[in-house]
C-alpha cells in the first residue's frame, strides 16, 4: 500500500521530490482546518507549519495517522504529549531555520538603530516636502558594535542570533533554563572560523544591562517580558521578537514604547495571529514582519528536505 502524506502547510519541492522518489504520495493542496478530520482519513502523515492545528480531537478522529510532521521548531500547534501517547510519531526540523530567523533579528535591529521602519514610511509621501526634516529626525542613529544584546533562550536560534552579534563585535549576554557555552564558534568566509566569548547571566541581569534584548524561548502562558520586566530595562533599549507571540506583554510594550522607556521594537510575532492588533500594527516606533523568521529559500530546502528524510526513515525503517 502506498503511504500518502498531506502536508497541509506546503512542502518545499525537494523534500516532496525526496519522499515521491522513496514511493510515498505526496498532497500539498491545502484543506480548511474545519475540514480536516474528515479529509485525513484517506492520508497516515500530515505536515503542518505554523498554520494548521493538530489537537486531541483531531487526532482522535484520525485513528489511521501514524506520524505528524512540524516543519520548522516550534510544536505547540500540536497536541505533542497526546499524539505520542496514542503512538503517533511527532517529529520536526529545529535545526533548519536557526540561521534565517537569527538573520531577521538583525534585520529589525539594523532597521531600529537608524531609524528605517519609519522612514520608509515617510518617505514616499513626505520626501519630496519635508526631506530635510526628515534628514534630521532620523539623525540619531547609534551604531550595534560595542553594545551589549541580551539573549533570552540560548537553544539553536538564541546561538545563531548570538553568532551574528558576535560578528558585528557586540557583546552577547545570554540566558536559558539549560547551560549556556562559555564561547561559540563563528564561520566566516571560506574556512575561516574564530571562537568568540559568550557571557552567561541571570535573567535579572540580562534585562538591566542590555542595550538590545531578542526572545528566543518556546511559547509560555505568562509573557517572559511584562510590567516589572519593562520597568529594569535601559532606557531606549531596542527589542525584537522572533520567537512567539504572547513572550512579551503588547499592552505593556505599548507603553514603554510611548513613554520612551523602549526606543524601538522589531516584531516578527503576535498574539492575535493572523489578527495582530491594531495599536501594533500602527506603531510609529515598531518595526513589523509577518510571521516570516523561517522563510527563506535556503531554510525551507532544509526543511523540507529534513522532514522528507524523517518520514522515510519512520516508515521505511520498521
Amino acid at each position: 500500500m502506498m503511504i500518502r502524506i498531506l502536508a497541509n502547510d506546503g512542502i518545499d519541492p525537494i523534500g516532496k521530490k525526496l519522499l515521491e522518489e522513496a514511493g510515498f504520495n505526496v498532497e500539498t493542496n491545502h484543506i480548511p482546518q474545519a475540514d480536516l478530520a474528515e479529509a485525513l482519513k484517506n492520508f497516515e502523515a500530515i505536515t503542518v507549519r505554523s498554520a494548521t492545528k493538530v489537537r486531541q480531537d483531531l487526532i482522535d478522529a484520525c485513528p489511521n495517522l501514524k506520524l505528524i510532521g512540524r516543519g520548522g521548531v516550534g510544536m505547540d500547534n500540536i497536541d505533542v504529549d497526546y499524539a505520542r501517547s496514542k503512538g503517533l510519531a511527532v517529529v520536526n526540523t529545529p535545526a533548519a531555520s536557526s540561521l534565517s530567523v537569527g538573520e531577521l533579528v538583525f534585520s529589525h535591529l539594523f532597521t531600529g538603530v537608524r531609524f528605517v521602519y519609519d522612514s520608509n514610511r515617510k518617505m514616499p509621501s513626505e520626501g519630496a516636502t519635508r526631506f530635510n526634516d526628515l534628514k534630521k529626525a532620523y539623525a540619531n542613529g547609534i551604531e550595534l558594535r560595542g553594545k551589549k544584546i541580551g539573549i533570552i533562550g540560548f537553544g539553536r536560534i538564541g546561538r545563531e542570533t548570538a553568532k551574528i552579534a558576535l560578528g558585528l563585535g557586540m557583546e552577547v549576554l545570554a540566558f536559558d533554563l539549560f547551560e549556556v557555552p562559555s564561547k561559540l564558534e563563528i564561520q566566516l568566509a571560506g574556512d575561516v572560523s574564530v571562537t568568540c566569548p559568550v557571557k552567561a547571566v541571570k535573567l535579572e541581569q540580562l534585562i538591566k544591562e542590555s542595550d538590545f534584548i531578542s526572545i528566543h524561548t518556546p511559547f509560555s502562558e505568562k509573557p517572559i517580558l511584562g510590567k516589572e520586566e519593562f520597568k529594569m530595562m535601559k532606557n531606549g533599549v531596542g527589542i525584537v521578537n522572533c520567537s512567539r507571540g504572547g513572550t512579551l506583554d503588547e499592552e505593556e510594550l505599548i507603553l514603554a514604547l510611548d513613554s520612551g522607556k523602549v526606543g524601538f521594537a522589531g516584531l516578527d510575532v503576535f498574539d492575535n495571529e493572523p489578527t495582530p492588533r491594531t495599536e501594533i500594527l500602527n506603531h510609529p516606533k515598531i518595526s513589523l514582519t509577518p510571521h516570516i523568521g523561517a522563510s527563506t529559500n535556503e531554510a525551507q530546502e532544509r526543511i523540507g528536505t529534513e522532514l522528507a528524510n524523517l518520514i522515510i526513515d519512520f516508515f521505511k525503517g520498521k
